[in-house]
């Protein structure tokens, strides 16, 4: 089957599109407006750009009136945030923190976590969280304009957090431990079960 994406309604094509890229890390954003409230949002269109200098990047999609969201926002005004990795435990809040929330009412709203103050950005930071990077704006890169458009948020990561139970051989994450969620399509998620080890990479 050959599907032409641009001519589906724009539901169709996130649905047909969405499902196709699984599993996709989450990145949980908390990023500040001028006036210092607070806001958390996930994203699942999220990846690393480049090791070093350590750069990470995550997409914001444009509401269906074309308005930017929070997000957007925050960083054009304070371009500093902290993306958090999503571990299975943290489901529940991370899924209370998508919902449209008045601005400055995130941490009221948004149960089961904490915020502690970062240790470079004006972003706090999720306490919860397993792994956490602070984050300086690289860029962001618009494509297209009005309703689904997209905002490529590129990052410099400043520091990372992490337990140090986390970390094995001294050198690497334990993805075991972290147990991160990844997002499938529609309201499914998965955690990892099953590792392949390949000797040629």
């Amino acid at each position: 089957m050959k599907i032409d994406l641009s001519s589906l309604a724009p539901r169709e094509a996130h649905d047909l599109l969405t499902s196709a890229i699984i599993p996709r890390p989450i990145a949980w954003v908390s990023t500040v407006n001028k006036n210092g409230d607070v806001n958390l949002a996930p994203f699942s269109f999220f990846t690393g750009v480049q090791w070093y200098p350590p750069v990470i990047a995550f997409s914001v999609v444009n509401r269906e009136d074309g308005s930017k969201k929070d997000t957007v926002v925050n960083i054009e005004q304070i371009p500093e945030f902290v993306v958090h990795s999503v571990s299975v435990d943290l489901l529940m809040p991370m899924e209370a923190s998508a919902q449209r929330i008045p601005i400055g009412r995130d941490i009221q709203e948004i149960s089961g976590i904490h915020l502690i103050a970062s240790d470079i950005v004006i972003p706090p930071r999720i306490c919860e969280a397993a792994v956490a990077f602070e984050c300086s704006l690289e860029k962001i890169i618009t494509v297209n304009e009005g309703a689904n458009a997209g905002n490529l948020i590129l990052g410099r990561v400043k520091v990372l957090h992490t337990d140090d139970t986390l970390i094995e051989n001294g050198r690497e994450i334990d993805w075991a431990k972290l147990n991160a969620l990844g997002r499938l399509s529609g309201n499914r998620y998965c955690e990892i079960r099953d590792v392949i080890r390949s000797e040629t990479n």
